[in-house]
């Protein structure tokens, strides 16, 4: 799908990967767009600079989700594009706090669910839409620094996998975007992390490579290649989760209880 005459609509585009890509699509020539974040005075900043609408609110509840796609409708009609991008950084294991498990499943899942919940019916009756889902290389692979991060990203991956077999046959294209390190607020408040071994790209890079996947409609988007590999490693699991503790000693990341 093309984004040129398309209305879009991207949330946590306040910054990193969100306003790289909202940034993007008003330069492939959106016809309408919306942006969504719960930092309305970056956002306000963002939406002006490229000529959108800013929705400032939380998309981990429904009602808000609700509500930024009922304003963006009412700006500029049906949605064509919808990408789910905002995500939070909580450390921890097991033993991480209920508030960061329930936020992290919030974000990375259930803003996920309320999205589709309001626009699936809608692309059907069209026969086309485009549903993009941030999730994270650590959705594929692993998390080793944190639980409640890596353990809710893996369910936004299956989320976007039930979407595209339930519905890419009717109409609706599902992508889901799985990058390792970016150059992010985020990466850098969490500093070093085994994310970072195959090197950290920048939000431009994120963004050539979400339009070439949406140009090509793949459903995974891969903007570090070597994730491949890894995913086929990870088809011998003993052998791979030995790896990947070998790798947690070398690193220093996300030790467990002592």
């Amino acid at each position: 799908m093309k984004v040129k005459g398309k209305v879009c609509v991207v949330t946590g585009a306040a910054g990193g990967i969100g306003e790289a890509i909202a940034r993007r699509f008003a330069k492939e020539g959106a016809r309408g767009l919306v942006v969504a974040d719960m930092d309305g005075g970056r956002l306000d900043k963002v939406a002006k600079d490229i000529g959108a609408l800013a929705v400032a609110g939380d998309i981990g509840q429904e009602s808000e989700v609700k509500r930024l796609i009922a304003e963006a409708e009412k700006k500029y009609g049906e949605i064509d594009i919808f990408f789910s991008n905002a995500g939070i950084g909580r450390g921890g294991h097991e033993d991480a706090t209920d508030k960061d498990w329930a936020d992290s499943w919030a974000i990375h899942v259930m803003a996920h669910v309320y999205a589709a919940r309001a626009l699936v019916p809608q692309m059907l009756k069209r026969g086309e839409g485009y549903l993009l889902n941030t999730a994270s290389a650590a959705g594929l692979l692993a998390s080793m620094g944190s639980a409640p991060y890596g353990v809710t990203k893996h369910a936004g991956v299956a989320l976007a996998e039930h979407l595209s077999i339930q519905y890419g046959d009717r109409g609706i294209r599902v992508s889901v975007l799985c990058p390792q390190a970016v150059d992010t607020n985020m990466l850098r408040m969490a500093g070093a992390t085994a994310a970072s071994v195959d090197g950290v790209i920048n939000t431009d890079a994120v963004a050539d490579t979400v339009i070439e996947a949406m140009d090509e409609e793949r459903f995974l988007i891969l903007p570090h290649p070597e994730v491949k590999e890894y995913m086929a490693r990870k088809l011998d699991r003993d052998r791979w989760l030995r790896g990947m503790r070998r790798l947690r000693d070398k690193t220093g990341e996300g030790q467990g209880r002592r």
